[in-house]
């Protein structure tokens, strides 16, 4: 059996929590996080949307991703104990892919539970199960690119990722680095680097 990994048409309705795509006059329902609502075109747009196809015994239902990376998530969260689809998509409503990657890699349980639907046991017990599966490289990676923006300086990243190997939390290192670019946006790499440690 065949399952819709993508689909591609023009946005015909949309509310935050699910859209009506038109594939070619027909209409496909998909329920969507936050993150992907944000980056829609308006109605009568042209839209392409990653899809996760789950069938069930009576039902089949259709979620969608701007992104990769957002659809990978989704369906590692899936895959966690007590977490289903709706869950899984408040997960990805209320933190962004870095910031979830990096919460996991932190054990950050008062970040990971300060989502709606989201327990202070299920927080932990997707810090052990998803621990492993992060890494905390690509998660400060991930992040520094969701705060700086996918068009983010190289230069950004390159310091960021620097300052979280040398045992710096990604918090701190993003806004270290951030203020010390925003103050020379010429600064190379090492300078970057060199100035946030000042701080």
């Amino acid at each position: 059996m065949g399952y819709l990994a993508q689909l591609h048409g023009v946005l015909a309705e949309k509310a935050p929590a699910e859209l009506l795509i038109d594939c070619g006059g027909v209409g496909y329902q998909v329920a969507v996080p936050l993150s992907t609502f944000d980056r829609l075109p308006p109605v009568g747009g042209e839209v392409t949307l990653r899809i996760h196809h789950l069938v069930r015994e009576d039902d089949q239902l259709l979620f969608g991703f701007a992104t990769e990376r957002e659809r990978q998530f989704f369906r590692t969260l899936l895959g966690i104990s007590g977490i289903g689809p709706k869950l899984a998509l408040a997960v990805l409503s209320g933190l962004t892919p870095g910031e979830l990657a990096m919460a996991i890699a932190e054990g950050d349980v008062r970040r990971l539970s300060s989502i709606s639907g989201i327990g202070k046991k299920t927080a932990e017990r997707m810090i052990v199960e998803l621990k492993d599966k992060v890494d905390p490289l690509e998660a400060a990676a991930l992040r520094g690119k969701d705060a700086a923006g996918v068009g983010a300086p190289p230069a950004l990243r390159d310091a960021i990722l620097s300052l979280v190997a040398l045992g710096n939390k990604a918090e701190d290192a993003r806004a270290l680095v951030q203020a010390a670019y925003e103050r020379n946006p010429q600064a190379s790499v090492q300078e970057l680097i060199r100035v946030a440690l000042r701080k």
